[in-house]
């Protein structure tokens, strides 16, 4: 069976992970997927990742980050989905818990987080919300 919306499922595993105290997750890989990864890397919010090749089939092993004993990612939510694209200009680009938190985009130029869109004027997809 096929999913209809494989970022929306790992943006879950993720949400799932952190709320039962998980440190790794585990979810399919996609190029798509590993450059959010690395976006939500360089803004902090998971310790790492590992991707692990299985014959055809790679995986992708999410190190999940935690700061005493509780979740860094309190909240992570899609914005857009396949029924509804969320797209906006460099101008509209929300701001998640007042600059705390941080927008995934979909550019032009790849997957950026909102500052470094806005610092690019690029506009684009918003992919997920992460405080």
């Amino acid at each position: 069976m096929s999913m209809s919306d494989p970022i929306a499922d790992m943006i879950t595993r993720v949400r799932n992970g952190q709320k039962a105290n998980k440190l790794i997750v585990n979810c399919p890989s996609s190029k798509f997927k590993l450059s959010i990864i690395k976006a939500l890397e360089e803004c902090g919010f998971i310790e790492g990742h590992i991707v692990e090749e299985n014959g055809v089939k790679k995986t992708i092993k999410i190190k999940l980050k935690y700061f005493e004993g509780n979740p860094v990612i309190s909240k992570i939510d899609k914005v857009s989905r396949p029924g509804l694209r969320i797209f906006k200009n460099k101008d509209e680009l929300p701001k998640v818990q007042g600059g705390l938190g941080a927008s995934i985009i979909s550019t032009s130029q790849g997957i950026k987080t909102d500052k470094e869109a806005v610092k690019m004027g690029l506009g684009g997809e918003i992919i997920c919300n992460v405080s």
